[in-house]
This record gives C-alpha cells, structure tokens and sequence, in this order.
C-alpha cells in the first residue's frame, strides 16, 4: 500500500512539472518587440510604403557621356531614378510613336522631336533646344591612320570609313551632308561602314575596324582615337531639342529634369563635352 502512494506521488510531482511551463517564445514569423523588422511583420524603406519613383528618358546617343552625369545630379537633387534609353533619334522617336512607356525624349536634331509633336506624342510647350551638336573626324589610333582632313578618307591606306546611319541618326546625316559638300560621297561609297548609331560607329574606330570616321565632338574625348574638327560649313547645323511624352505619369519630373538640362547646371555639363549653347 505504501509503494503504492510513493509511485502515485511521484507520477503527481512530474505532471505538475509539466505544466509549469513558461510564455512560449517568439515563433519564427513573430514580429514582437525585439524581432528583425526586416522579417514578415515589418516593411523597411522602399518596401510596402511605395516604391521609389523612377523616370525614363530616351536620348540620342551623342548624349550618353553627358546625360550620365545631368542624370546623377537630377538623383541627388530629387532622389528620382533616372532610366537612360540611348539610341539613333529617329529609331527612338518610332518606338515613343508606337507607344513605348518614356517620360522625356532628347533628340540630336529638331525635326524628330518636331514630327513627334504634330503626332500628338510630345507635348509642344515644352519643346526646348537645349544644345548645338558638332562633328568631328576621328582617327584611330589602333589601325594605325591619321586622318587631319576630310580629303585624306581617300588615302588607301583607309579602308574603312565609319558613320552612323544617315537614315536614322541625325550626325550621320550630317557626315553624309559634309562629305557631299567636300566632294567625297560617291568616291567614298566603297569605303562606309554604317554604325546603328553615332555610339556603334565610334566603337568601330576605338577597336581599329574601321581607320577614320565621323562622329559627334561630343563622344570623342576617348582613348584609342584622335580626332579634328570638321568645319561646321559643311552640314547642316545639329541644333537639338527635347520635349516631354504627352500623357507621361510622370510629367512633372519630366518637366524638372529638362529644366535641370536647360538651366545653369545643365548647360555646364553640356558645355564641358564640347555642345555649342543656344540662347537662353
């Protein structure tokens, strides 16, 4: 009898210790006080409260060095992401006609963004001619060539002549303009190498596959090639305008960052890569 209440004693004593558990921890979802807020309870910045905002904007590509930096300071300035397209003027002005989502667009002439504008896709308030385009003629310095004229394109030694497509960019349209005014399309014909924009023909210089070409002042200031300016006499003056995409959701910083281009921080930079200044 008395092992009896030993044995039931002791089975009471080990189920009151079972049940003197304390407060169950945090589970691994729980978000209570002391968990990482990074995990499911909380959102940290950038997360459920809304994402940054970003704009897009399609420029020529004789912008790419210079809208680099512009871009950075709109950043700092706005904290708005800024999206670059880069590409042949007319190619990017197809793809805003066709609906592509783009805020701003930045052309190397004035007539892409002025056929945009009667289409309806730009709004014309807002057209502005932000810089003067210049040509230059580029060596490279991997092929070996030299070339201080436009008259030297003809030396057999240069059996490439590298310059963007005149059916879209307009520096290639100038490139045509100034070797018809010098004399030197059609004897030249066999020696063209057509890049899809003023980027791709200077590629082709910097690597040597072609020995001279065309290209934007803008773009030259790059190893592996040297360059001289070809007289501006010759081709059609590259003024070049932007305007704001009619219907942008984001119109507003569309309009700021074209002021930021257009005002005194902007035209510096502009300056600094070797574009001529229109009027204020």
């Amino acid at each position: 009898m008395k092992r009896r209440l030993v044995v039931l004693l002791a089975v009471l004593l080990v189920a009151a210790g079972c049940g003197q558990r304390g407060p169950a921890g945090p589970g691994p979802a729980d978000s209570g006080p002391g968990a990482d807020p990074r995990s499911g309870g909380g959102a940290f910045p950038g997360g459920g409260g809304g994402a940054a905002r970003t704009l897009t904007v399609a420029a020529a590509s004789d912008l790419h060095f210079a809208f680099a930096e512009i871009g950075a300071l709109f950043e700092e300035q706005t904290g708005v992401k800024v999206t670059f397209t880069f590409g042949a003027s007319g190619n990017l002005a197809g793809q805003i006609e066709n609906g592509a989502p783009v805020d701003l667009f930045a052309a190397a002439d004035t007539s892409y963004v002025d056929r945009l504008i009667e289409a309806g896709a730009l709004l014309p308030e807002t057209r502005r001619v932000y810089a003067l385009g210049h040509l230059v003629l580029a060596s490279s310095i991997r092929a070996g060539a030299e070339a201080d004229e436009l008259t030297d394109l003809l030396d057999p030694a240069i059996v490439h002549v590298a310059i963007a497509n005149p059916g879209h960019a307009p520096y290639g349209r100038a490139a045509r303009e100034a070797l018809e005014s010098a004399g030197l399309w059609e004897a030249l014909q066999p020696k063209l190498v057509l890049g899809e924009n003023v980027r791709q023909a200077l590629q082709f210089i910097e690597t040597g596959n072609a020995e001279a070409g065309l290209v934007p002042l803008s773009l030259a200031d790059v190893a592996d090639i040297t360059y001289v300016a070809v007289d501006p006499s010759l081709y059609t003056p590259l003024e070049q305008a932007l305007a704001v995409v009619a219907g942008s959701p984001n119109e507003a910083d569309a309009r700021r960052f074209a002021e930021l281009v257009t005002g005194p921080e902007g035209r510096a930079v502009l300056e600094r890569y070797g574009f001529g200044l229109p009027p204020e």
